[in-house]
């Protein structure tokens, strides 16, 4: 499955630290040591995981920056999450594609999120990512 399931994994690592389970690295084994996966995908999700707690207030800017007609505490914390490893994806991740990373995070919130989470996602990401395009950041 590789880095659809890295990702996956990200999504519950940082679920659980969101909901008061703050010992990351206890986190971290337990869902990635929960079954054998491979190496990779538990590299990119730790390196995902840490990245985006590691620049969480520069992301959540970012989120809140970019919502239209929506606050930021209306978002569900899945949603939250997911957009987290988007934005995390296309700001500091350069060898991913950000269609790449916007298209991923909207298949993991049609699987985990509600209803409308892929097109709330969809909008949300690729306003970042032409923010971040238009930006000196890149």
């Amino acid at each position: 499955m590789g880095r659809r399931l890295a990702r996956e994994l990200a999504l519950k690592v940082l679920y659980r630290y969101e909901e008061g389970d703050t010992n990351l690295p206890a986190v971290i084994e337990s869902v990635l040591e929960a079954k054998k996966y491979h190496a990779k995908d538990k590299d990119f999700s730790k390196l995902l995981v840490e990245r985006t707690l590691g620049n969480l207030n520069k992301i959540d800017e970012k989120i809140i920056k970019v919502l239209k007609n929506w606050e930021y505490d209306r978002i569900s914390v899945i949603d939250k999450i997911i957009l987290r490893i988007g934005a995390c994806e296309i700001v500091y991740f350069d060898d991913i594609p950000p269609q790449i990373s916007i298209n991923e995070a909207i298949e993991i919130g049609k699987k985990y999120g509600g209803n409308d989470s892929g097109r709330f996602i969809n909008g949300v990401l690729d306003a970042i990512n032409k923010e971040h395009e238009g930006s000196d950041n890149k």
